[in-house]
């Protein structure tokens, strides 16, 4: 096991009418009482949520300011203007109120709208966030984790990268299973595919003498399997709906990778993709990650036997270690085709013709590799991309 320091300061209300405090939750951390509401289409306004809002900050003399302009794989576009209406209007907190693209976006505002230069500066590495304004969320939609997370990740173009750092993890995040029954079965679907893979990207490593968090995430993985399997048949099923969100803020708080060292190497690939393709990152993971464990488990079987064997029950004295692997390989398949995704990027008319471009870009035009379990270079990332095809 790894040496480890967590942190996670994120205040989680959790259930039935918690929305309700979102005034008195806000007024804690705002000085000026002027609050940025950031959402995406029109959902805020049919589940009710942009009416509690309000009628609960006036009671605290909040003044509120909203865009809904967030779209999935939020916009550095976006993100820029949006600074411009913090330093504007002298917005000192942000309410993200959606799914991980509009949490995501206010993340990046909080740190940008007080920098001077260009905030793309803070994710090619050239500048290190030492202050953030500070971001509350009302989650409606499973996935992502960003609620918990100290991540957010933004598109410039076709490059997609990332910004880590505990000042963005959110005051509080409201997680209301309520808000998301009404989601139809493809972005049910797509959330419930990403949550799997924040999941898998932890569960694949080569820390060894790491047996609580290997149960902790077997156990994870096998709940979701089943109340994903479960919640595609009974959408507007409320447990079933609760069990899945928590299951999503839990597969990315970082609990569940301590002492251990995650892989992320097929999430870097799949940023590829979708910043190539537009492609919505779960159900780009849902075709990456087999590829990607294809690829990666010849290299290191054991922990890939151990998955087949411990999640799957697949029998290890019926078959033989690559029997094990592919059928490991082939299930998590198989339950992402169940969750409405597709499989290959061909299916999308995706072709190999940007391969070498993406991989370039993924490894910074091969100048470091990534992943962890087994670090890849930019020719193994077109393996996997190929595989993927």
């Amino acid at each position: 096991m790894l040496n480890f320091n967590y942190y996670n300061p994120a205040n989680i209300y959790f259930g039935k009418g918690e929305e309700n405090k979102i005034g008195r939750l806000i007024n804690d951390f705002t000085k000026t009482k002027r609050v940025l509401v950031l959402y995406s289409g029109d959902y805020i306004f049919d589940l009710g949520i942009w009416d509690k809002i309000k009628s609960s900050c006036k009671e605290y003399g909040i003044t509120l300011f909203k865009n809904g302009s967030v779209v999935p794989n939020p916009k550095l576009v976006l993100v820029e203007e949006l600074e411009t209406v913090v330093k504007e209007e002298q917005i000192d907190f942000l309410l993200a109120v959606g799914g991980g693209s509009v949490i995501d976006t206010a993340k990046a505002v909080s740190f940008g709208s007080l920098y001077d230069g260009n905030t793309w500066d803070f994710f090619t590495g050239e500048k290190i966030v030492e202050h953030a304004l500070p971001i509350g969320v009302i989650s409606t939609v499973a996935s992502s984790g960003s609620e918990m997370s100290n991540a957010t990740i933004i598109s410039n173009d076709a490059y997609k990268l990332g910004v880590e750092t505990n000042l963005i993890i959110p005051k509080f995040s409201i997680l209301n299973p309520e808000f998301t029954q009404l989601l139809p079965a493809y972005p049910t679907g797509v959330g419930v595919s990403d949550i799997l893979t924040h999941l898998l990207e932890r569960y694949f490593t080569s820390v060894t003498n790491v047996n609580l968090t290997d149960f902790l995430l077997e156990g994870a993985i096998k709940s979701l399997l089943i109340n994903g399997t479960h919640l595609l048949k009974d959408l507007t099923n409320y447990e079933l709906r609760a069990e899945i969100m928590w299951t999503a803020s839990m597969a990315h708080n970082n609990s569940l990778e301590l002492g251990r060292e995650p892989d992320w190497a097929s999430h870097r690939i799949e940023h590829e993709v979708s910043g190539q393709y537009g492609v919505v990152h779960g159900e780009g993971m849902a075709i990456i990650f087999p590829a990607w464990m294809s690829y990666v488990s010849q290299f290191y079987p054991d922990i890939f036997i151990q998955y087949g064997v411990r999640v799957f029950n697949i029998d290890p004295f019926a078959y033989s270690s690559q029997e094990i692997i592919d059928l490991g390989i082939e299930k998590t398949k198989d339950f992402f085709k169940a969750m409405g995704m597709k499989s290959n990027l061909s299916e999308f008319g995706i072709d190999s013709t940007h391969f070498e471009e993406m991989a370039k870009r993924a490894t910074k035009n091969d100048t470091q590799t990534i992943g962890h379990l087994k670090p890849l270079t930019s020719k193994e990332i077109i393996d996997i991309l190929n595989i993927a095809l």
